[in-house]
């Protein structure tokens, strides 16, 4: 009889649960459930339903708090974009890395610029400082910002037979510049790829990385510190 009885209470508790009825409305009829199950409320002990922080709010943290959290996360577990019309406007760069790995057969013909498609060195600063710049049409979530500067610098390390990427992004605004100098180092290292793939399948873009950054409210960070 016990068990016949709770299946008669539980069947369209499960069909409620299917319907966009408010959780606080669900928590009721949940205890009422219990309480005819059991003889008595469910104990607090075991905490309840109700006081259970949901997926997304355990893990949102309110911009304005000033606390780290997903920022491009509302408190519903949607997808936003920052606002930032209150921050205050301060110097900002960022500096990113990223190596390339020709093995020896592509590195010595890029270092005598014998590639067929061109100068490789050359045609992948250009495509990594075209990439920052588009950075906001790539990352759904970044702002459109103004840059005041965009350097890629790109150099042979015989060593490894890599090329070495280093990307700096510089800009006056109200947010950082950190996608801007990765992306700017990420497409330089995809050109060199594209400049190469005709030699060599076996080419790895590996370490892409943030190495500093700094301006904003939280300041100066290192990766070497």
């Amino acid at each position: 009889m016990f068990l016949r009885r709770v299946t008669v209470h539980l069947s369209p508790w499960r069909k409620f649960f299917s319907s966009n009825t408010s959780i606080d409305v669900a928590v009721a009829e949940l205890n009422k459930e219990m309480e005819l199950i059991f003889g008595g409320p469910p104990s607090s002990s075991h905490g309840s339903i109700e006081s259970s922080p949901t997926v997304q709010e355990s893990q949102y943290t309110s911009p304005e708090s000033g606390e780290c959290g997903l920022t491009h996360v509302d408190s519903s577990g949607e997808a936003q974009m920052v606002d930032i019309s209150a921050k205050k406007s301060s110097n900002r760069v960022a500096i990113a890395g990223c190596r390339v790995i020709l093995g020896e057969k592509v590195f010595n013909l890029v270092a005598a610029n014998k590639i067929a498609k061109g100068d490789v060195l050359n045609i992948a600063k250009i495509a990594g400082i075209t990439g920052a710049k588009q950075t906001s049409n790539l990352i759904p979530l970044c702002h459109n910002i103004g840059l005041t500067n965009v350097r890629v610098d790109l150099k042979l390390n015989n060593k490894d037979f890599s090329v070495e990427i280093e990307g700096e992004a510089a800009s006056t605004g109200k947010t950082g510049v950190e996608m801007e100098a990765m992306t700017a180092v990420t497409i330089a290292g995809l050109t060199v790829y594209d400049m190469c793939k005709a030699a060599s399948k076996d080419i790895q873009i590996t370490d892409v990385r943030l190495e500093h950054k700094s301006g904003g409210k939280s300041g100066e960070w290192s990766r070497k510190q």
